[in-house]
C-alpha cells in the first residue's frame, strides 16, 4: 500500500487546484453487511437451538486513498502531490465513525501554491437504517484561498433515496456553524444549511464505479454562499486497486483579497480500497 504514495499518475490541471471533501465510503451494500449479520445469527441460532440471543455483527473497518498529481519542467516547472482518503469504522448496525482527510501540495515556478489541509471526524447513528442521523465537525488550511483556519460544527439527517447494490442515492442536511480565519481579510462567522447529494453506481460487474458529490452551503445569517461539486470514474486494475479520474468545482461567495471565486480541476490517479 506504500507505493501509493510515491507512484503518481500524470493529472492535468488547468487550474488551481482545491481541497473539497471527497467522496464519502457509501454504508455497506444491502448483500453484505447485513446478509453477513443475518448469518451469523443463522449459524449460531443452528449450533445451539436454545440460545435466542442474536450474535452482534462483526466491527467493520474500511478506507479508500486515492493519490494523484503532475511534475513538469521545462518552460513551466510545477510541482504537485494530493492525497485523499475515506475512512469508515461500522461499530455495530446503528452506529459507526468517519473520517475524509486530505492533502494537496503544489509548487509553481519554485514558489509555493498550494498547501492545503482539510481533515473532519464524523459519528453516524442509525446508518444502516433508510433515515439516519450525523454529526461532525472539521479543520481545513488553505494557502491557495489564503485560509489561517476555519472550523465548522455541525448536526443533522440523512435519506437514502436509493439503496441497492449497484445504485446508491443519499441526501443530508445539516445546520452548520462556520468560523475562518483569513490572512488579510475579515474573519467570517456563519451559520450555514448544508445540503449535500451523494450517488454512487457500479457497471461491469463492479469493475466500473461512477460516484457524484454535490453540497451546497448558503448562509442563514449573512450573505455568503458556498457550493462544490464533483463527478469521479474509477476503474479497477486489480481487486484493491483503481484507476480514477475526477472533476471538480467550488465556490465561494467570500473569498480573501486577490482570490477568485471559483476554482475547477481534472485530475488522473490511483485509488486503493479495502474492507
Amino acid at each position: 500500500m506504500r507505493v501509493l504514495f510515491f507512484l503518481v499518475f500524470l493529472a492535468t490541471s488547468a487550474w488551481a487546484q482545491i481541497v473539497e471533501q471527497p467522496d464519502p465510503l457509501r454504508p455497506s451494500t444491502p448483500d453484505s453487511t447485513q446478509n453477513d449479520a443475518q448469518q451469523s445469527v443463522n449459524d449460531t441460532s443452528a449450533a445451539t437451538p436454545t440460545d435466542t440471543t442474536p450474535a452482534l455483527p462483526n466491527r467493520i473497518f474500511r478506507y479508500k486513498i486515492t493519490a494523484d498529481g503532475t511534475f513538469n519542467r521545462g518552460n513551466v516547472t510545477r510541482d504537485l502531490l494530493q492525497l485523499a482518503s475515506a475512512l469508515d469504522y461500522q461499530l455495530s448496525n446503528y452506529f459507526k465513525l468517519s473520517s475524509n482527510p486530505s492533502f494537496v501540495y503544489g509548487r509553481q515556478s519554485g514558489v509555493l501554491a498550494e498547501r492545503e489541509w482539510f481533515g473532519d471526524f464524523r459519528t453516524t447513528l442509525r446508518h444502516e437504517k433508510r433515515l439516519y442521523y450525523l454529526a461532525f465537525g472539521s479543520f481545513e488550511r488553505s494557502n491557495l484561498r489564503q485560509i489561517n483556519r476555519r472550523w465548522t460544527y455541525a448536526a443533522g439527517l440523512g435519506y437514502k433515496l436509493l439503496n441497492q447494490k449497484r445504485a446508491y442515492i443519499s441526501v443530508t442536511n445539516v445546520l452548520l456553524h462556520e468560523y475562518t480565519d483569513f490572512v488579510e481579510n475579515t474573519d467570517i462567522d456563519v451559520i450555514r444549511s448544508s445540503a449535500r447529494l451523494f450517488g454512487e453506481y457500479t457497471f461491469s460487474g463492479d469493475r466500473i464505479t461512477v460516484t457524484h458529490t454535490a453540497f451546497y452551503q448558503p448562509a442563514l445569517n449573512a450573505r455568503n454562499l458556498r457550493w462544490n461539486a464533483s463527478l469521479s470514474l474509477q476503474v479497477k486494475l486489480t481487486t484493491n486497486t483503481s484507476l480514477r479520474t475526477t472533476l471538480a468545482n467550488a465556490y465561494e461567495s467570500v473569498v480573501a483579497s486577490g482570490r477568485q471565486n471559483n476554482d475547477l480541476r481534472f485530475t488522473i490517479g490511483l485509488a486503493y480500497e479495502r474492507k
